[in-house]
């Protein structure tokens, strides 16, 4: 007949072993993966901006997006590329710097399979307009999709009716420093990619919110 203390030691050591299994998971504290679709994002760009600084800027000619013939289907698949290339470490870090931080939340928020279809969505209107209005100029970088998470970011917790204060002041600090520079600056910032990422931010809040105010009824 077993011990009353060797069963206690028992079930302590079950306990341990359950306790371990669940670090990593979120549950109980560790490193867990709570944003797939930013994370891999970030992290493809990243391998992208190493590859392309090993290569001298090779790959980065690769991916860029600009316009050749509305026929060439690669033309529409760099619509979609030329948001993992970035020129330098600078301006990968100016980019994610704003997608870590609101990325996540609007993921949590819409579900990572929304949260893929918005960012498919305003890279390819981004290269869309940009071939349209801008045929001269390349564009690489994914400005468009952080300005898109900015402006989206402003409808959380938006009222059935009615424009929160919040969003008016991102759209207007936001966009209209975009048209300010755009007018006003020669940086070799497409600030009209950021505009459209903006636009495209709000057209979501205002579809999901509307969306959301239907099924309430």
């Amino acid at each position: 007949m077993s011990k009353p203390g060797g069963m206690k030691k028992s079930v302590k050591s079950i306990k341990s072993i359950k306790s371990i299994k669940s670090v990593g998971s979120g549950k109980s504290g560790g490193v867990y993966l709570n944003s797939p679709v930013i994370l891999g994002l970030t992290f493809s760009s990243a391998l992208i901006l190493f590859v392309n600084i090993l290569s001298s800027g090779a790959i980065n000619r690769i991916l860029l997006s600009r316009y050749t013939s509305w026929l060439d289907p690669l033309m529409y698949i760099h619509f979609f590329t030329r948001v993992l290339a970035h020129a330098d470490v600078n301006h990968y870090f100016g980019n994610f710097m704003l997608i870590l931080v609101v990325g996540p939340m609007m993921e949590e928020r819409y579900g990572a399979k929304r949260l893929l279809i918005m960012l498919f969505l305003t890279a390819f209107m981004t290269g869309l307009c940009n071939a349209l209005f801008f045929p001269q100029y390349a564009t690489i970088g994914a400005s468009g999709l952080a300005f898109m998470l900015i402006l989206l970011s402003s409808f959380v917790n938006m009222r059935s009716s009615g424009l929160p204060l919040t969003m008016l002041l991102v759209g207007f600090f936001y966009i209209g420093n975009e048209i300010v520079g755009g007018l006003l600056l020669n940086d070799n910032i497409s600030q009209f990619s950021h505009i459209i990422g903006g636009l495209c931010g709000a057209a979501f809040g205002f579809y999901f919110r509307a969306e959301s105010a239907s099924n309430r009824l």
